[in-house]
């Protein structure tokens, strides 16, 4: 790659590239890594200066070393938060064990930290605040929080024991714990945002079955009450008119093959149900229960087609099955659709599982469905907002 490319995108993006652009582990969680590297790294800016006093003051054996011990000590800490990087499609909830290489990275990080200790001094105890961030940040709770209260322990006791090393306010000393407690809670609210995840995930599983089992059941009951009905029919005219007999076998058969394309549809999500479509098949069935059907000609234009069909569906359904009604009647605005029978009134109709998902297509929608008892039959009515 040539110097001009390398300027032209950015000397540091294209290291970084460079560095990241592997199958591994993705490139957007390496970059985070590098990331978190660099600001730890940033704050060890502090000990240049005492570095640089040390050149000055013509101490260069000194300074080399205690530059050498910070250079390899930001070369960890990067390195660490690059190759102990938590992958995000293992997901918080996922306990993971202790990666035995991170052992060797903390000790060498602890001796780096006792040699600048060494070498500048107090200003350097420090140092030791960053022993317990990378385990804090690529171990578990239960481990990171020994390493942290380890550190804690011995930023308060080695100026005690080593005067040298005095003079750093006593407070610094409890940042790892510090740290250590506010990634917890960080964790906790990774742990409840993946639970919450799960939770819709699952209610959409749900809602999901229960859509089926509704789409399911408005197809098989409409389409098996209708097959039950032309199947008694053309017993009865066998002996009496053949060739409508045979016409009436013939609808059963085609009836039998629309349900079951219409649950294949359902189960593939693509079942579409019309309040025109409808009309037609209440109209055959009513016919072929002898019940008199006053439909509607023609329908408003609507947005809620749809959802009036399947009113439509389950209403007529429960008048064959149910009503020993002799008179139906079928009534739609834009806004309603209304069926009303003169049968034998609700009885145990109303604690029907059609009606229940039905309810449940009417609410969704934002509509309401109320049946009542009028003169001995049923009115099926529902409403929805314009």
């Amino acid at each position: 790659m040539g110097v001009k490319s390398v300027l032209r995108g950015g000397v540091a993006s294209e290291l970084l590239d460079r560095m990241v652009r592997d199958g591994g582990i993705g490139a957007a969680v390496k970059r985070r890594g590098w990331f978190g590297g660099f600001m730890s790294v940033i704050w060890l800016s502090y000990l240049v200066g005492p570095i640089i006093q040390g050149w000055r003051e013509t101490d260069q054996p000194k300074a080399s070393l205690a530059t050498a011990a910070l250079l390899i000590y930001a070369a960890l800490i990067v390195g660490s938060f690059i190759v102990f990087q938590r992958n995000d499609r293992t997901g918080p909830l996922i306990a993971r064990p202790v990666d035995r290489r991170i052992w060797p990275v903390l000790a060498a990080m602890t001796t780096c930290s006792a040699g600048l200790m060494a070498l500048l001094g107090a200003v350097a105890l420090p140092t030791l605040i960053f022993v317990s961030v990378i385990a804090i940040f690529h171990m578990p709770s239960r481990e990171s929080g020994y390493v942290a209260c380890t550190v804690t322990l011995a930023m308060l006791l080695m100026p005690v024991a080593l005067p040298s090393l005095s003079g750093v306010p006593f407070y610094v000393s409890f940042v790892p714990a510090l740290i250590w407690v506010a990634r917890q809670f960080g964790l906790r609210g990774e742990r409840l945002a993946e639970l919450a995840r799960r939770q819709q995930a699952e209610l959409a599983i749900v809602e999901e079955r229960n859509r089926v089992a509704r789409d399911v059941h408005d197809i098989l009951g409409h389409s098996l009450t209708v097959i039950t009905v032309k199947t008694e029919l053309a017993q009865r005219l066998i002996d009496v008119d053949l060739i409508r007999a045979k016409a009436e076998m013939a609808d059963v058969e085609r009836l039998a093959r629309e349900a079951l394309a219409g649950v294949r549809d359902t189960v593939g999500g693509l079942r579409e149900v019309s309040l025109r479509g409808e009309l037609a098949t209440a109209r055959t069935a009513l016919a072929a229960a002898d019940i008199d059907a006053r439909l509607p000609d023609s329908v408003p234009d609507t947005r809620h087609s749809e959802l009036f069909g399947w009113v439509l569906r389950e209403a007529v359904t429960n008048v064959i099955r149910h009503s020993a009604a002799r008179h139906c009647t079928v009534m739609v605005t834009a806004t309603s659709i209304e069926v009303v029978d003169d049968g034998r009134g609700l009885g145990t109709v109303d604690s029907g599982s059609g009606l229940s998902g039905l309810r449940e297509r009417v609410r969704a929608a934002g509509g309401t469905l109320t049946l009542s008892s009028s003169e001995g039959g049923v009115r099926v009515r529902a409403t929805v907002p314009e």
